[in-house]
């Protein structure tokens, strides 16, 4: 039977196209290693799947192959190994400048907040200064009630907790029995109920009775 011929196009059906990928993607690799071995060659290898997944295969070292190619390739060295610098200088210069415009505003905006440099601003500026210290106010004042409003219900809960506690040490003290104890001179078994009784103790001279 005579294998029909693979069109080169791209396969529509998905399945199709993943399974056709990971074959053809083994036998590349085993053919660069194979070549690699076979003649000597240095050879790297790199392929990203469809989902951005990265399969290589390198003799060596891929960074310095790739560092090679760069060398040996007159074109890439002498043009577009240059061109990247130059663009990179001029973006980093812009981003500085950018930044240092914005920390100037912000700085200029601190110093109005505050109070201070108002001399130059005009009557619209004033108003969006007043207009945020207003917002400003607002979102401290909300912050600082939050604040109190969970201070208030952590001492709630506090308070309930000690009252709890307050009414457990009562329940215990009205349970616990008399205390029994044995007076010297007593025969056992003839322990007598002692019960605190509170009376009134003057310390100080005797008070005389007035006669009438």
């Amino acid at each position: 039977m005579v294998r029909g011929k693979t069109q080169l196009k791209r396969i529509e059906n998905t399945t199709s196209r993943q399974v056709t990928f990971s074959k053809r993607r083994s036998g590349l690799l085993k053919k660069a290693f194979e070549l690699s071995v076979l003649c000597d060659a240095e050879v790297a290898l790199i392929v990203f799947s469809p989902k951005g997944k990265l399969y290589e295969f390198s003799s060596s070292s891929i960074n310095k192959t790739i560092e090679r190619y760069v060398n040996n390739d007159k074109s890439l060295g002498r043009f577009n190994r240059k061109i990247p610098d130059q663009q990179t200088t001029e973006h980093l210069k812009e981003e500085v400048s950018t930044m240092t415009r914005k920390l100037e505003l912000l700085e200029d905006s601190k110093r109005k907040l505050l109070g201070q440099g108002l001399e130059s601003s005009t009557f619209d500026e004033l108003q969006l200064v007043e207009e945020q210290l207003h917002r400003s106010l607002s979102n401290i004042r909300a912050k600082k009630s939050q604040l109190v409003r969970e201070q208030i219900a952590h001492l709630k809960e506090k308070e309930k907790f000690l009252m709890k506690e307050n009414a457990d040490l009562r329940k215990r003290c009205e349970v616990l029995p008399l205390t029994l104890t044995t007076v010297p001179g007593e025969k056992e078994g003839n322990e007598r109920r002692i019960m605190e009784v509170e009376t009134e103790l003057f310390i100080g001279p005797p008070v005389r009775k007035r006669s009438h």
